[in-house]
């Protein structure tokens, strides 16, 4: 299988350490979802926006994804708490279900990217 190309998501300066995500669509499956993006520890994280203990999106306000002291990926619905580094669930009602799924970003001339894989696809094209 080809690798997947790079699709741009936002500029490097949307994204604060501990501030607001982004939202971004993708496709798992045949299913339209979202992912989101966020700056921690001055490295961009991506994830599937969806929480390990039900499969809800993690943001009640779009983009807020950390809880109030910028520590914890939150969701907002549960109260679920994850490591932003790994996404591994830390605490709340997801405690022993995994985390959350990670999708591959990087930092290239001022653009944050993300990378489809064989499960997150990139939306169909309008």
């Amino acid at each position: 299988m080809s690798p997947q190309r790079w699709l741009p998501l936002c500029a490097v300066e949307a994204l604060r350490d501990g501030g607001d995500g982004l939202r971004f669509e993708v496709r798992v499956g045949a299913e339209a979802a979202t992912g989101f993006v966020v700056r921690d520890a001055g490295e961009v994280r991506a994830y599937l926006n969806r929480c390990a203990h039900v499969a809800m999106e993690l943001d009640w306000q779009p983009g807020r994804f950390f809880d109030d002291q910028r520590r914890w990926l939150l969701c907002a619905t549960h109260g679920a708490l994850y490591e932003p580094a790994s996404g591994g669930c830390a605490g709340g009602p997801c405690a022993g279900r995994g985390g959350l799924r990670p999708i591959r970003v990087r930092e290239r001339d001022g653009v944050v990217y993300w990378q489809p894989d064989g499960e997150v696809h990139a939306p169909p094209a309008t």
